[in-house]
């Protein structure tokens, strides 16, 4: 991220981009950033869009080889078009393209044993995606508040962040609601939080771990019993369980061997700035107890999917095992 704002400020572009990886706000705004820096913000004549199964080869060689009309460049962006993934043609046209054409690619999932993947990193520049580490989420966070002329505490902001999780575009829609609620206040308080925060599953499955894990078997009960008043199936309950246990035994094993904070994010699939958290609560589990809880699940989902089970039961025979005192 940072080379690409310093191309924008310098003015002087790659011919092609490829922004991927997991964090959806983030590619979102450098997209954006990326067109307004090269036509600025009304330049429609000189930009072309593709996406998913519109993104056809023939066509976006059409588009990068058209020569801009009062303009010195032109833009092109491919979104999701699968085609790191896939054998294309593409990559033979990108060293003819003109130079007034900057061609951006954003994409959830690429294969670095691609063509096209080669061809971009040979002629422009990669930029992966995946989040940031938790001091740089929350200084995000407390920069957006700054800009309405709000404040927030570290204790708030824990608060906040453990009922949204770590996605960017859900942290942002969620600060916009704050923000609104909070009106003329100047502090943002946890109660201010709780009353227009919606609490993430994913968090709350995290909540009802920790209870778990501290033998609080009413709390983790209660919990479950909240996620099926909202409507959460027991089956998708079960299986965000399953996950968590899943991940926890993957960050124990590989804190063990001292990878660091960012290659444990990228090879379990969690935000960085959660790393912690989920070492944190791994210490509360032998590896033992994780490799049996995760075994003990999927035993409990083969039963429900047989119709040996109950799936209500089945959820909570899971959780008052691994929260019983004996």
């Amino acid at each position: 991220m940072q080379t690409i704002n310093k191309h924008i400020k310098e003015n002087e572009f790659k011919p092609v981009y490829l922004i991927y990886g997991t964090e959806d706000y983030l590619k979102k705004q450098y997209k954006g950033k990326l067109k307004a820096a090269v036509l600025g913000d009304s330049d429609d004549m000189n930009y072309s869009y593709f996406e998913g199964k519109d993104a056809d080869p023939v066509k976006i060689t059409d588009a990068i080889n058209t020569l801009p009309f009062f303009n010195d460049k032109r833009v092109v962006i491919v979104e999701n078009s699968g085609l790191f993934k896939s054998a294309n043609t593409l990559a033979d046209h990108l060293k003819e393209m003109p130079d007034s054409t900057v061609l951006v690619f954003v994409e959830k999932e690429i294969d670095k044993r691609n063509k096209l993947y080669k061809a971009v990193k040979d002629l422009g520049y990669i930029s992966e995606m995946n989040g940031v580490d938790e001091s740089s989420l929350k200084k995000w966070v407390a920069g957006k508040l700054k800009v309405e002329n709000k404040k927030i505490t570290g204790s708030t902001l824990d608060h906040f962040l453990a009922k949204t999780g770590g996605d960017m575009e859900l942290i942002n829609a969620e600060l916009e609601k704050l923000v609104c609620y909070a009106m003329d206040k100047e502090i943002i308080t946890t109660e201010d939080v709780d009353q227009v925060v919606v609490t993430q599953v994913s968090s709350q499955i995290f909540l009802m771990i920790d209870a778990i894990a501290s033998k609080k078997q009413q709390t983790a009960l209660q919990l479950y019993y909240d996620l099926i008043a909202l409507k959460e199936r027991p089956t998708s309950i079960l299986y965000l369980i399953t996950r968590h246990f899943n991940i926890l035994l993957q960050v124990k094993d590989l804190y063990r061997l001292h990878e660091s904070n960012a290659t444990i994010a990228k090879r379990v699939g969690i935000p960085p700035f959660a790393v912690n958290k989920y070492v944190a609560q791994g210490r509360n589990f032998k590896r033992s107890i994780l490799l049996e809880a995760v075994a003990t699940a999927t035993d409990i989902e083969e039963q429900i999917k047989t119709g040996r089970l109950n799936e209500n039961m089945g959820v909570e025979m899971l959780i008052v095992k691994y929260s019983s005192t004996n």
